[in-house]
This record gives C-alpha cells, structure tokens and sequence, in this order.
C-alpha cells in the first residue's frame, strides 16, 4: 500500500474569537489541562505526516509566548493578516521560501483541538494521488432551511450532497498560495482553503472525518470539546 505524503501544516491564530465574548482570544483560553491551541498543536504534531508548523499569530500578540510548543516537530510563527485568508497566505508565503511548490500543505484551524490523528493520516492518505487535494467534511443528516433575513422559513434545502466543510485542509503549495491570492485580489474573503481553489476552477477531493472535530466559537463549544478530548481519552483518537 502506498504511503501518505509528508506536509507542512499551516494553523491561522491570528484571530480575536469576538463571538467568544471572552476578553482572551478563543485560541488561548484554558481547555482541560492546557490552552486550547496547545491541544491543537499536539494533535498535528503527533501525525506521522506531518513534518513541521507554520502559526500565523496577530502582530500585537502577547500570549503566544506562552504557549508550550515543544511539540517534538518544528514551530515557526509568521504575523498574521486582518482575516483568515491573509493569515494562511502570510504561512505559504514563508514556506514558499523553504519548500518546493509542488509540496504538500495541510491547513488547520486553530480552534480544532479535538481533530483525531487517524483524521489527520486518512486525509493525507487520500490526497496523495490527488490532483488537486482535499478537504475533511461531514454529510449533513439534518433537515436544512433557507430563511430570509427576518428569520422567516423560505424552502427546505435538498441535504443529498451536502456536506459541512472541516479541517485540515490540504493542497499542493503553489496551487494553494496562488488561489488564496487570486481571491484576495479579487475582494473574495473565503473562509476556507477549499473555496479559494473552487474560485480558481478546481474540484476538491471531500474525505469524511470525526463529528467531534468541532470547532470552537462560542462558549457551548469549550465545553463540548472539553467532553470531546475526555471522551478520546478514553479511547485513544490515533
């Protein structure tokens, strides 16, 4: 069988977590015994696929520093952007400078810290014969609705084919860089990696992941990924 590929994996944390309603950024708060990001850099650290850590963090940033990231593979941090995308741009700009463009790069977000490695493998797995690269998701199983802007019900949305989008996120470097930068050119402020390449024409591989890859936003979240990383405790998520 042939093996995964070997990445870098890039993790934007530049952001405030306003939603969190919380004076610390949501990446810093305290999660079981270590901050919330510290759970997140253990996870990709302990993929044999991944190879080092690229973390755009905010210019003002004061917390960083004390964070534990000896995580047994390379950190380096990079000044973050005013949104997610230019974050992950100012990652791929450093690693274009270190590795080949024809490499691979896994993009996580900062606020999955519940993310298992056997997630982490399968996606890297998946997209090694890939032409383009892929994305971790979910199928939706709930009824969705379309509402108006008063919050009135439209229509019931078909769910066949619908998936929620997570990650990581993987795709060839230059491909990559070259299609956050086109949106961003392009005022397109996408919220995730895989938008960037549909804008540019390609067509992502989904590869199902763990519903307990959560990602945390709002207070309820801490809780729910708190519960999350007791319960694959228990039973271990590699």
């Amino acid at each position: 069988m042939q093996e995964s590929v070997q990445c870098w994996a890039v993790v934007p944390a530049a952001g405030t977590g306003s939603r969190m309603g919380t004076a610390v950024p949501k990446q810093y708060l305290p999660l079981g015994n270590a901050m919330l990001i510290e759970h997140t850099l253990r996870r990709l650290a302990a993929a044999h696929c991944i190879t080092g850590i690229v973390v755009a963090v905010g210019e003002a940033d004061d917390r960083w520093s004390d964070v534990a990231a000896d995580v047994g593979k390379p950190v380096i941090t990079v000044a973050g952007g005013a949104e997610r995308c230019h974050s992950v741009l100012h990652a791929l700009g450093e690693l274009m400078a270190r590795e080949q463009p024809d490499e691979w790069v896994l993009v996580h977000d900062a606020a999955r810290p519940c993310v298992r490695v056997d997630d982490i493998e399968r996606l890297a797995f998946a997209v090694r014969g890939h032409s383009v690269g892929g994305l971790l998701g979910i199928p939706l199983s709930d009824t969705v609705k379309r509402v108006d802007r008063e919050g009135a019900v439209i229509r019931t949305v078909d769910r066949q084919g619908l998936w929620r989008a997570l990650t990581p996120q993987m795709f060839r470097l230059r491909l990559l860089h070259d299609a956050l930068s086109a949106a961003t050119v392009a005022g397109e402020l996408v919220t995730d990696e895989a938008s960037a390449m549909e804008l540019a024409g390609y067509s992502p591989l989904m590869v199902e992941g763990g519903a307990d890859n959560i990602k945390v936003t709002r207070p309820a979240d801490l809780a729910m990924a708190d519960f999350f990383l007791r319960q694959q405790e228990r039973v271990p998520c590699a």
